[in-house]
């Protein structure tokens, strides 16, 4: 028998697959602080762990070129890095 797969990607096959690949104007999208967006990863470039795949968050900052959302993960706020082309306006 093969060994059960216990890795970030597990469960993640159908959110994955065919994502539109970002184009210049995902990358190039801006925020404000404090817009509501909308997190959807794609996997053609860095992203966070796909369970935060379509959860809505809050624009806390600029960093460089990404972006420091707040989201909640249950009952606990966790802050997340993410890049525009991740990103879809609230």
């Amino acid at each position: 028998m093969v060994q059960k797969s216990y890795g970030k990607m597990r469960r993640s096959r159908k959110k994955m697959t065919n994502p539109p690949k970002p184009t210049i104007t995902d990358m190039l999208r801006k925020f404000e602080v404090g817009d509501q967006v909308h997190v959807v990863i794609r996997s053609s470039g860095r992203f966070q762990h796909p369970r935060f795949h379509g959860k809505t968050g809050t624009v806390l900052a600029k960093q460089g070129r990404t972006y420091i959302v707040e989201i909640r993960d249950g009952s606990v706020a966790k802050k997340l890095f993410l890049a525009p082309e991740h990103l879809k306006k609230g």
